[in-house]
């Protein structure tokens, strides 16, 4: 065999898998049909919170005013923000590269396929390993009607393109990629509409945490119309006509300049060859055990190409996994997973929803914390926000973290280990946080749990 373990896809799950199985000791090689970091570093969650984070600043630049701080109007230099954002992405994508090569992973380029279960074809090149890790990732999913165009329809990648600003933008999909663009484009100048054909937007989070963002938002000016379609769209002088259906079958036509469409992505699974040595695909995943071995004991997959959700966290420990028993350490995936969407203010999740726990069976102690309620956030000029924690009333064992709020991405941390230590929601109400701090806030939703919180009127709910 010309390598012990071989990794398809670079990405957060693939660079982790060849580093750590390079680590172990195993002649390591990893192929990437495209750049080294994948998506994420190149396309996807790095260049988006480059962008965010200037919106961040554009924002409060604007909004400094409140604090007895004045500038003059910010301008927006495009080229220069592509400039540092492109920056930023060559940094990390060449620290990647370096760290694969100073772990002596041999870096292939070009496009693998499954010749025979242990030889791959890459090119003109014949490639044979023990064991191989599949860590191709995912791409966007289309929208009969809104085919991406790549100017005026795009995917999350053209959103990334600022060349020009439009002065009327549309998200399809009111999830992270939805509004995380929304949210750069508004604070730019844009006017923006998002549409969300469920409930509400971010339909699979805790629905008051939800309804907090929504309310952030629409004061901010972008318009979000939730239990709607986007059925058409035509080009015309002007822009662009789509038609959106709510649930009650009223149309209505809104004109816009630039369309997101960010309804989710889909795993790549084809053109590997993977049917032709028997493993099996699920709705266009390749299923796994716990070890991320595919039925095919020798053939593993991680990340987006295994299994929701498609988050590069995930991928990253996923990929430790796989290539840690690939070389023979009995390691298992079992880890709970947070997720961030990192809008102004974030909203971060970890752990079941309120409904969820209650679908689950469990009888609940609820606590909820409002930041305005918070001095550290009063003292940052946020008025909004919240904390909410979802408990069983009979352990008092933590089952769930929901907030929206400055710094949410890193508070859902201290949620994490709580969850995964077996945290108590008294344990989180006697751990001293600093005071004043937003982190604070998640000790006095445990104690608004228990009906004892300090700086509210105790908010506790039995379910």
């Amino acid at each position: 065999m010309d390598y012990d373990v071989l990794v398809i896809g670079s990405g957060p799950g693939g660079y982790h898998a060849a580093i750590r199985a390079a680590q172990l000791g195993k002649k390591v090689a990893c192929v990437e049909k495209e750049n080294v970091g994948g998506v994420c570093l190149n396309i996807g969650c790095i260049p988006t919170k480059a962008l965010l984070h200037a919106a961040a600043e554009l924002r409060e630049a604007k909004e400094a005013g409140e604090f007895g701080i004045k500038f003059g109007e910010p301008e927006i230099d495009l080229k220069a923000l592509e400039k540092w954002k492109s920056s930023v992405v060559k940094k990390l994508t060449g620290g990647v590269a370096s760290l694969l090569k100073a772990n002596k992973v041999d870096l292939i380029g070009g496009t693998a396929r499954f010749k025979d279960a242990h030889t791959l074809e890459i090119g003109d090149k014949t490639v044979t390993s023990e064991k191989i890790i599949v860590a191709t990732g995912s791409e966007p999913l289309e929208i009969p009607g809104f085919e991406v165009d790549g100017k005026t329809i795009v995917d999350s990648t053209g959103a990334l393109l600022l060349t020009e600003l439009p002065q009327r933008f549309m998200a399809i999909g009111g999830s992270a990629i939805g509004l995380e663009f929304a949210d750069i484009y508004n604070a730019m100048g844009s006017k923006v509409t998002v549409v969300e054909l469920l409930d509400h937007i971010v339909p699979t989070s805790d629905a008051d945490v939800a309804a907090e963002l929504a309310k952030v938002l629409s004061k901010r000016g972008i318009q979000l119309k939730a239990k709607t379609k986007a059925v058409s769209q035509k080009k015309v002088k002007g822009g662009i006509e789509v038609v959106l259906e709510n649930t009650a079958g009223e149309q209505e036509t809104i004109m816009v300049d630039k369309i997101l469409v960010a309804v989710g992505r889909k795993p790549r699974a084809g053109g590997l060859g993977l049917e032709d040595l028997g493993v099996g695909l699920e709705r266009g995943f390749i299923p796994t055990n716990e070890h991320m071995q595919t039925n095919v004991p020798h053939i593993y997959a991680i990340g987006d190409v295994s299994k929701p959700p498609l988050l590069a966290h995930k991928a990253m420990k996923e990929g430790i996994v796989a290539a840690e028993h690939a070389s023979g350490l009995p390691s298992a995936y079992d880890t709970i997973v947070p997720s961030v969407i990192y809008t102004s203010p974030e909203l971060a999740s970890v752990g079941m929803t309120e409904k969820e726990a209650e679908e689950a069976g469990y009888e609940l102690n609820v606590g909820v914390f409002p930041l305005q309620a918070s001095g550290r956030a009063m003292t940052l000029g946020i008025s909004a926000g919240m904390i909410k924690v979802v408990g069983d009333k009979k352990t008092d064992l933590l089952l769930g973290f929901q907030m929206v709020g400055p710094g949410a991405g890193d508070m859902v941390a201290e949620a994490a280990l709580a969850l995964e230590m077996g945290a108590t929601l008294e344990d989180i109400a006697l751990t001293q946080h600093a005071h004043p701090t937003i982190a604070e806030s998640f000790m006095e939703a445990a104690e608004a749990a228990h009906g004892k919180a300090i700086h509210i009127a105790n908010r506790r709910r039995k379910k």
